[in-house]
This record gives C-alpha cells, sequence and structure tokens, in this order.
C-alpha cells in the first residue's frame, strides 16, 4: 500500500501479515479437540461375538472389557481383575448406576470370562453382555 507524505513524496508502507484470524482458528481447533476427546471410544480392540438376538442400547453404562490378550479393562484404564470389584463399588456409587456392560473378545477363553464375570458379581446385582448382531440373515 502505498501513501503520499506532506512533502509530496510517495513511500509505500510495510507488509504486515495479520496472524489474529490464524490464532482464533487455532484456539478453536483446540478447544474442539479438547472436547471430542474424551469422547471418543477407547482404542481398546475387540471383536465381540455375533448373536441373533442383540438389542441396541442407547444407555451409557459402564462397560468392563476383556481383550484378546486376557487384559481387563474398566472404561479405558488397565485394571488388576482382582480390584475389579472394589472399582465397580467406587464408580457405581458415584454414577447411580446398578448395571455393567461386559465386552469380551470372541477368542477370550471360557475361564477368563467366567473370573471377571465372577469378580463383577461381587458388586454389581445387573451384568449384560455386549454383541454384535449378524450382517445378513442366518437360518
Amino acid at each position: 500500500m502505498a501513501f503520499s507524505l506532506p512533502n509530496g513524496r510517495t513511500q509505500s508502507g510495510l507488509a504486515e501479515i495479520n496472524v489474529t484470524p490464524l490464532v482464533d482458528v487455532v484456539l478453536v481447533l483446540l478447544v474442539i479437540f479438547m472436547i471430542t476427546a474424551p469422547v471418543i471410544e477407547s482404542g481398546i480392540t475387540v471383536t465381540v461375538p455375533h448373536t441373533r438376538n442383540t438389542r441396541t442400547l442407547v444407555k451409557v453404562k459402564l462397560v468392563v472389557t476383556i481383550d484378546q490378550g486376557g487384559n481387563v479393562y474398566l472404561g479405558n484404564h488397565r485394571v488388576n481383575i482382582h480390584k475389579l470389584p472394589a472399582l465397580l463399588n467406587a464408580k457405581l456409587a458415584r454414577s447411580g448406576q446398578h448395571s455393567v456392560y461386559v465386552r469380551a473378545d470372541e477368542r477370550v477363553s471360557w475361564g477368563m470370562l467366567a473370573q471377571v464375570m465372577d469378580q463383577i458379581k461381587r458388586s454389581v446385582p445387573k451384568v449384560s453382555l455386549v454383541t454384535q448382531p449378524y450382517n445378513h440373515p442366518v437360518s
């Protein structure tokens, strides 16, 4: 941008980049990521078994996950199976819920699932197993 001085000389101005819009966009993106990061589902990969009788549930409940390696998670945090009843009691007391979902990989041994269910039943009256519906009709 050029401008004229009172003495008649023409001088060009300094070209400056306005960083305010850039900072605004970066801050908005930061806030969006901070809000959505806790909502994103856990990175625990589990292939749940397929069943015919599957209901879609919309309530958010406490989830205990058993991965293929036999690791037990409460929510997104890995826990010791023997501390599971105490942790469940504390979380359920805070949330006021009375039931828990169990997501177990289909390759988990029956013995491992039975041990986890036994620990959960020590503190939770109602336990539901998470399954996946078949994608095609099965006869």
